[in-house]
């Protein structure tokens, strides 16, 4: 009689550690996704993710405003999802986290098992009019939203009031990228999200932020103005660090890194490390001033250097020209934008796929 209460004893406790085992498999092994769309996909509109300091075409001191981002994710039971962050481009002057191509990246991953989150942030937009203003008068403007050391380069290198702003917004752009990158962290329970899996991408501006985003500290755009300075910092959960193991880059450049290197006299080249995250380049040969492709080869130059895993996927349009600024329709060997990133994001992070 002991004998077999004993051996019931043990089975049980063999079931138990087996679904221990798998529970906890399930939580922390590689995530599966689907091939083909396989789940309806749930959508978290404008969900405050943190706030920021703000001016509008009347205020003199600076407010705070939400900081919005939308949620896709699988209609199903997983506990382990990726997740995909993105980030819109507009040339740091506008632009929207639902712009209908972002939307369709949105479906097109979601729909396959991912979490898929479009974020919005700061632009010029959000930073008031300082046409007229002197710039001790600007800086005072804008204490709380750029670093003194920040506004002071942009007053110095920008001929407009316009380019002030621009340089001014990306820096906001990046800080409150940073932000969302937290919530998400903080946030990764709500959404069954492995963050051991995270991936950041944009377009143009977007893209410019991927890529400061990817070689910056943590405490870079984070602790550059005091809490007295911006109140609105503590909403930006402040306590929690992230890990981005791969990145996405469409049609982007190199010019926020120059704007960093001279505020604060850094070689922008010594930021890249051997330990930054993998990198997917979609990037056109057609003429572009603002970001041309010399500036994807200048990036594929350096990651070669320094032995990361990096990919350059040459666009082109479906008229068989080469693909421009914004090219969202363009394609390599039949495959679309999402295609190709994905097919990346699944090899590099050795992602099971069904």
């Amino acid at each position: 009689m002991n004998k077999v209460f004993y051996l019931a004893i043990s089975a049980i406790l063999f079931i138990t550690a087996c679904k221990e085992d798998e529970l906890i498999n399930q939580e922390n092994g590689t995530p599966k996704i689907k091939a083909a769309p396989s789940y309806s996909v749930l959508i978290d509109e404008d969900i405050t993710y943190a706030e920021g300091l703000s001016h509008n075409a009347s205020s003199t001191t600076p407010f705070p405003t939400p900081l919005k981002l939308d949620v896709y994710h699988p209609d199903n039971n997983s506990a382990n999802r990726p997740v995909f962050m993105f980030i819109h481009g507009g040339g740091f002057t506008g632009g929207t986290k639902s712009k209908p191509e972002i939307v369709e990246m949105a479906n097109y991953y979601a729909s396959r098992g991912w979490v898929f989150i479009s974020v919005d942030y700061r632009t010029t937009e959000e930073l008031g009019t300082i046409q007229g203003m002197t710039t001790g008068e600007v800086l005072s403007y804008y204490r709380g939203i750029s670093p003194q050391e920040w506004t002071d380069t942009a007053l110095q290198g920008a001929q407009t009031p316009s380019q002030v702003q621009q340089a001014i917004a990306m820096y906001l752009a990046q800080r409150d990228a940073k932000a969302a990158l937290r919530w998400i962290v903080a946030n990764c329970d709500t959404y069954n999200i492995n963050k051991d899996f995270i991936t950041v991408g944009g377009a143009s501006a977007g893209a410019i932020t991927t890529i400061a985003l990817g070689i910056s500290n943590q405490e870079d755009f984070r602790d550059e103005i005091s809490i007295s300075e911006d109140p609105t910092l503590p909403t930006t959960n402040l306590d929690e660090s992230y890990v981005v193991r791969s990145m996405v880059y469409f049609w982007g450049s190199n010019v926020k890194l120059d704007v960093f290197e001279m505020v604060y006299g850094l070689n922008q080249y010594d930021r890249y490390d051997s330990s930054d995250p993998e990198l997917f380049m979609g990037h056109g040969t057609a003429e572009d001033p603002l970001t041309p492709y010399e500036e994807a080869l200048e990036l594929q130059e350096i990651y070669d250097s320094l032995g990361i895993y990096n990919k350059l996927a040459t666009l082109v349009a479906p008229n068989g020209n080469p693909a421009g600024h914004g090219a969202w329709n363009a394609v390599v060997d039949g495959k679309g934008l999402s295609e190709l990133s994905l097919d990346f994001l699944v090899e590099r992070q050795g992602l099971i796929v069904e």
